[in-house]
């Protein structure tokens, strides 16, 4: 659909004459491009110490175009929430697509670090953010009333699928090949879920005429003209009115810092500080993805019968103790307590999303989607800052034990601020259209 303005009502249709729900395949469809971008954002963890290697640029620089990257990623999610609102999900995630196949596949021609922020900073960065977690949003929300957490759970876990299957392709392409190769490669995998997704991923259920499953038959609300930018910006100022939007973002921002900024970026480097083979590393970093797949999808389980704000403090206190043991673990080889570790902390890593997101939508109601996307973008503002900090630590110090004891003691900060959620006010509705609450007064 290019506009859900339009005045003809669709056909509807008996959801009971489909043997499978179509949510189900939109769902995997969903889940594939996940998967892939989550191949797409593996590939700087790998080619961090070859880029080093190759043109001489410290960790630091190379960090900084990570860093651009992470941001971009952060950023572009409420505008594409917003923009599959008005334009539909298939187009925006398609057009997602073909930009990281680009920015992947450019970096083969490049000379100067500034083009290693363009390509992996400015247009992967905007094609992954296209296909982040506001996307999970987007789905779960508009396709599933029932099973909505544990939909949300699945498809997060996309995310950790997708390290599982790239990083050890990706780090042994890069050792025997070259990261050229490597790079290729993303591009080329970008290109091949290009037309499945045209093909099945649907827009709305409505398309199909029928209701999301578990639901009654809705026609898409209106967007307004003003368009999705403006819709994505006017989510955020009415959400920052709100004492729940900034414990959330803080709280999120706080987990991109300690998974993506910090784990995702710096582990391989770190662990090969200590004589560990990167190709090691980055099987244990896979490791991580597998029991996360597991630790997701556990926590949307959760989600439906746990309250959300109990759930996050659990989760961030796990991980801040488990960063704070991690420095006396790294060592060349990954004995037992190492494992531990990576079962522990990779049933977490994104334990937080299913949570978060339902909160958002608790809070926030229809616009839940696009007020997770800002919330998100916090996450990945998090995820910045920690993955140029963390290489200046290594810069400055030659080693990352520091940038571990702090992201430690961040963690246990956010389960803090989940946990005040319960002292936030009562909400209700303003601004229908849009669906956002402020607090009630007194």
């Amino acid at each position: 659909m290019t506009k859900t303005c339009s005045a003809s009502p669709r056909r509807k249709t008996d959801a009971k004459s489909y043997k499978i729900h179509p949510a189900w395949f939109v769902a995997v469809i969903a889940f594939v491009a996940l998967v892939g971008a989550a191949g797409f954002r593996a590939t700087p963890s790998v080619m961090l110490r070859p880029l080093h290697e190759e043109f001489g640029w410290s960790l630091g620089t190379i960090s900084a175009a990570v860093s651009v990257n992470l941001l971009l990623y952060g950023l572009t999610a409420p505008f594409a929430a917003a923009l599959m609102e008005r334009f539909g999900i298939r187009r925006v995630v398609v057009g997602a697509l073909l930009l990281v196949a680009a920015g992947s596949g450019l970096t083969v021609f490049m000379q100067s670090s500034w083009q290693l922020i363009l390509c992996w900073g400015v247009l992967v960065g905007l094609g992954t953010g296209s296909m982040a977690l506001a996307f999970v949003a987007t789905i779960a929300n508009r396709w599933f009333v029932t099973h909505r957490g544990l939909v949300i759970g699945v498809l997060t876990a996309g995310g950790a699928a997708g390290n599982l299957v790239f990083l050890p392709v990706l780090a042994t392409l890069t050792e025997s090949q070259g990261w050229r190769t490597a790079a290729l490669t993303v591009a080329a995998v970008a290109l091949l879920v290009v037309p499945l997704v045209w093909w099945r991923l649907r827009d709305h259920p409505a398309d199909l005429g029928i209701g999301a499953l578990g639901g009654e038959y809705e026609e898409p609300r209106p967007i307004a003209p003003a368009g999705a930018a403006r819709t994505a910006l006017r989510a955020l100022g009415q959400a920052a009115r709100t004492r729940p939007f900034w414990l959330l973002a803080g709280g999120f921002a706080i987990c991109g810092a300690t998974t993506n900024g910090l784990v995702g970026t710096h582990f391989i480097p770190a662990a090969h500080d200590h004589g560990m083979a990167e190709t090691t590393a980055a099987s244990l970093l896979a490791l991580v993805g597998l029991f996360d797949i597991a630790g997701t999808i556990i926590s949307g389980w959760l989600t439906d019968r746990v309250d959300s704000r109990i759930l996050l403090g659990v989760y961030y206190f796990g991980r801040g103790l488990s960063l704070l043991v991690l420095p006396s673990l790294l060592a060349a080889t990954a004995h037992p307590s190492m494992l531990v570790f990576i079962l522990f902390y990779g049933l977490d890593w994104v334990a937080t999303v299913p949570p978060t997101v339902t909160l958002c939508r608790e809070y926030f109601g229809a616009a839940g989607p696009i007020v997770f996307g800002w919330v998100f973008a916090s996450h990945q503002f998090g995820a910045a800052a920690a993955a140029i900090a963390a290489g200046l630590v290594r810069d400055q110090l030659g080693n990352y034990t520091w940038a571990w004891y702090g992201a430690g003691a961040l963690a246990i900060l956010a389960s803090l601020l989940s946990l005040m959620l319960f002292a936030g006010k009562r909400l209700r509705p303003v601004a229908p259209g849009i669906g956002l609450a402020v607090p009630v007064k007194a």
